[in-house]
């Protein structure tokens, strides 16, 4: 089995909310519940958000969308796939999750569509 990958979960996070932090917050449990399958195909899952909401807060962004938002949310996720082995790319309407996809390609790594195209990794490494 291959060692585990670094895999970038890429989805709707902000699109189709309207900003509306409820919609956000499903979208962001989405996210989270593909990362676990990741996780359980012996993988580790990354979400963009997971880095940049905190230094989003740390800068003192104050809302979705604000100016410090626009400066950290898609920059993040781009120094992120420089560092990732593949980007899983779920279903949903998303142009920053698009862009992760054209990073990804330009990189050469793969791009997955659904979690059956991610093959099992040795993980036992976890204690």
């Amino acid at each position: 089995m291959p060692l585990p990958m670094l895999i970038l979960v890429a989805g709707p996070y902000r699109s189709g909310t309207g900003d509306d932090p409820e919609k956000i917050e499903a979208n962001m449990l989405r996210l989270e519940a593909t990362a676990l399958q990741v996780f359980r195909a012996g993988h580790i899952p990354l979400i963009g958000e997971w880095v940049a909401l905190p230094l989003m807060r740390q800068a003192g962004s104050r809302a979705v969308g604000d100016a410090v938002w626009n400066e950290l949310q898609y920059p993040t996720a781009a120094r992120l796939i420089m560092r990732c082995d593949a980007v899983l790319r779920i279903d949903g309407a998303s142009t920053g999750a698009d862009e992760d996809v054209r990073q990804a390609r330009l990189r050469g790594i793969p791009v997955y569509r659904r979690i059956e195209e991610v093959p099992e990794a040795d993980a036992k490494g976890g204690g």
